[in-house]
This record gives C-alpha cells, structure tokens and sequence, in this order.
C-alpha cells in the first residue's frame, strides 16, 4: 500500500438488510411461511466494502448512515469488525437507515425495502474524492461529477451498471465508459447496453469502449477482454450449493480488484473472481458472506478434486502466508434438531 492511500474507494446507499432462506416454496397473499435460517447485517454497498477489506484492501467508503439502531449497528460492523474507513461518511439526524428483507428461494430473491432518498449526494460526499489506487462504481443514467475528478487523479474506475426498470437501456450510459479501466456487467446488462444477442458479442462491444471488459454469466462462469495486455479468458462458474446470491456480484468485483492489483494473468484474475462469488453464495446475507482471504484458503486446503485443483493451481503462489482471524459471518437462526419449523395452531396468527 502506498501510505494512508486507500486501494479502493467506494460510495453509495447502504441498507441494513435482513436475509430470510430455506423456503419451501414461495411466498403466497394471505400465507405465513415459516423458514429455516435468517441472517443480518449490512447490505448495499456495504457488500463492496467488506468484500475489499476482507481481501486485505485498503477501504475508503463514502456513504450515510440513519440515526437508528440500524445505522449504529452497521457503522460498528463496518468501522469496528471490518475496518472500513469511514471518514467520509456522515451520520443524517432523522433519517432512517433504508432496511431491506430478503427472501431468498432457489438461485434468486425477492426484496422489499423500506426507506427514503439520502439527504447527502454521492457528489456531496466525496467532495474532492482522494487519490485512491481504484474505485468500484455503479454506473448510472446520470453522471456522478467526483467519478470524473477520480479519474483525473489517476483513480482506476471499475465500474458496474443496474437493472433498468424501464427496460430501455440508454446507450448514451455508456459514454461513462471513457471515465473507466474496466467495466463488469451482467449478461442480461451487457447484451441490453449493447443491442446483441450474446455474451461474447457483447463482451466484444464493450472491449471497444473501456480496457479490460468483463460479463458474467451467472451458472455459466464468465468471459473477459484485457485489450492491455491482448488476453482473453472464458472460466467456468464454481460448482456450489446456492443459499443466498445476495451481494455475489459485489463480491465477484471486490476479488478482481484485488487479483488485477496484484498483476495477475486474466485468466487468474477472472477465476479468482469467480471463485469468491461462488463462496459468498454458500452463506447468509450479503456483505457478511464475502470470503476474503481466510475463505479462500479454507477453501483450497479443503479440496479434493483434482480437475479444479488444476484450474486453481495458482491459488498455491498467490495466497498469503497468513490469511487472517476466521470471519464473522452474518448471526443466523437455523431450526433447533428434532423441533417443527412451524408454529402450534393455537399459536397462529389470524
């Protein structure tokens, strides 16, 4: 690290998110379904943050924080257990922590948040943004001034884009793209923004507009373009059993930054990425489940296939000697042994 530069800075809403899993089936009108775990922390782009700092990276991250217990609850996850820097953050006096419930079925969610547009802008709190070595960013329709002041510090932009609700995908978004080192979209985003019909032809009009271009293809694994260095790599997904995808795409970010700071070949780069969004989808929640370096290592000493053994082979260079204290995961609530999930009939609610 150079001095007290941060390696990553981040903005953006936080959420404390409460994640509900195990469901049987999904949720109807007018039925109660009772779960069979439930986890909590803090979400948004607290998944970022934790995801980087995990990795060792030093975290500089820009965000508002309610007056509530939620707020003081993830200020203290993110400044106290995590080690987020926080001081370009700020504390809004009666302003409600937004709170997400996430009930997580199969491979996908569905969310419900309650809460209210934050009363400091992105643009407010970065001010003058620090010469950070990178910058993980949500693209949006409107461009943010401080991304393009980062930039011209010499900031290396990663950048994402959302779902559009509208579903008319502007092109125009994609002029942000000259602000960028590298741009990591989804492939239902990527084939959207760039009017194709496929991950690679997509991936192949994004190479033209940014560096290095990454898609993801969820189960699929990913394809990434590195016109830097001329590399072209296609990994497959990590075979896992799914819990929670909450945050895997911040995840999957966090863990390229990572590799890509440490100079590593693409194809490292993009199974690495990979691999730590295939971890984070084995446990609750979403900031909490990032792997970080302890995860990753638990990981590799624990496997036994050969074939991904081979794929992962560089894990053996690239891990630290020392990968850190064992995390804290997300609190969870599974069913004690032996008792029903469900509530006795006198104790229903009408």
């Amino acid at each position: 690290m150079d001095g007290d530069r941060p390696d990553v800075l981040l903005t953006g809403l936080l959420f404390y998110d409460l994640v509900l899993t195990g469901l049987g089936k999904p949720p109807t009108p007018g039925e109660e379904i009772w779960t069979r775990g439930m986890g909590c922390g803090p979400g948004g782009i607290a998944n970022l943050a934790v995801a980087a700092s995990r990795f060792g990276l030093r975290t500089s991250l820009a965000t508002v924080f309610g007056d509530d217990f939620y707020g003081a609850y993830c200020r203290g996850v993110l400044r106290d257990q995590e080690g987020v820097d926080l001081s370009l953050s700020r504390t809004a006096d009666g302003w409600p922590t937004p709170v997400t419930v996430s009930v997580a079925y199969g491979h996908d969610r569905a969310l419900l948040t309650h809460g209210q547009e934050p009363p400091y802008s992105q643009d407010v709190l970065m001010g003058d943004p620090p010469e950070a070595r990178t910058a993980l960013v949500h693209l949006e329709a409107e461009p943010r001034e401080w991304l393009a002041k980062a930039a011209a510090n010499g900031t290396q932009v990663y950048a994402d884009v959302g779902w559009d609700p509208a579903q008319q995908w502007p092109t125009a978004l994609l002029e942000q793209l000259a602000l960028c080192h590298a741009f990591l979209p989804n492939e239902t985003e990527a084939m959207a923004y760039t009017r194709t019909d496929s991950a690679v032809a997509a991936l192949g009009t994004l190479s033209e507009l940014v560096p290095v271009a990454v898609v993801t293809r969820g189960g699929d694994g990913a394809v990434a373009v590195d016109q830097i260095t001329g590399e072209y790599a296609d990994v497959p997904a990590l075979g896992v059993d799914v819990l929670d995808a909450t945050g895997a795409g911040d995840v999957f970010g966090a863990a390229f930054v990572t590799a890509s700071l440490g100079g590593w070949p693409l194809a490292e780069r993009l199974r690495f990425a990979v691999l730590a969004a295939g971890l984070s989808v084995t446990r609750h929640g979403g900031a909490l489940a990032a792997p970080g370096w302890y995860g990753v290592d638990r990981w590799w000493r624990s496997l036994t296939d050969p074939e991904v053994k081979r794929g992962y082979g560089f894990l053996a260079d690239r891990l630290p000697v020392n990968p850190g204290p064992a995390l804290a995961y997300a609190p969870v609530t599974p069913p004690a042994p032996h008792t029903s999930v469900g509530p006795r009939a006198s104790e229903r609610r009408h």
